[in-house]
């Protein structure tokens, strides 16, 4: 699977020799509805801060330290991947690595492809990172570093011990289909009448057979 990077490989080789000190930074601006992007440009000195969502990854085992649960509540991540996607398995790790708390979201059905669409806004690719409002279509280790920190995600891992991220899931959630309605027992056979003993008018002489 192509790897979809904004740094060609001279350009990104120069970023590095340059040295953090000429890296440009990354700024996250946050509008009054709280929506939240990334740009170089700084924000204005009247930007107001974003409000905590609902909640953080949903991972299981103990909670996560406040600063970092924080930071998940207001920018959570989500890494779109496919089978087969060798960009995929390196994005999974370097979050891994870091120790960020992340959802995954697999895309497999001709659905999940239609969805992935939809979201992205164009072509789909793969991996696509998801930090807040951002999207980051491809893996690029230097670029996805750069805008974790703009969140403010720590540089190493602060995981407590026992975390575990969520499993992975399709991004279009699998239905179940319908059961079955069960079907009613049949009504029981009525039995016939008992013939009468004693002669009737069709069997004067109350012959029985």
């Amino acid at each position: 699977m192509k790897i979809h990077s904004r740094f060609s490989a001279p350009a990104l080789l120069l970023l590095l020799a340059a040295g953090a000190a000429f890296a440009q930074p990354v700024y996250r601006h946050v509008d009054k509805n709280g929506k939240v992007t990334f740009s170089d440009q700084p924000p204005a000195a009247d930007a107001q801060a974003a409000a905590p969502r609902g909640g953080a990854a949903g991972g299981s085992g103990p909670a996560l330290p406040y600063e970092l649960r924080q930071v998940a509540q207001r920018y959570p991540v989500t890494i779109y991947t496919g089978d087969e996607c060798g960009p995929c398995g390196a994005g999974r790790s370097l979050l891994v690595t870091r120790g960020i708390p992340f959802e995954e979201r697999t895309v497999k059905s001709n659905e999940d492809i239609e969805a992935l669409q939809r979201l992205s806004g164009g072509q789909p690719s793969l991996p696509l990172l998801s930090i807040g409002s951002q999207q980051l279509k491809g893996f690029s280790d230097a670029e996805w570093s750069q805008y974790l920190d703009a969140a403010g995600y720590p540089k190493s891992a602060q995981l407590p011990a026992g975390y575990r991220n969520p499993p992975a899931q399709p991004l279009v959630a699998i239905q179940a289909a319908p059961a079955r309605p069960v079907a009613a027992p049949a009504p029981a056979p009525v039995p016939a009448p008992a013939a009468a003993n004693g002669p009737t008018p069709s069997n004067p002489a109350g012959i029985k057979f």
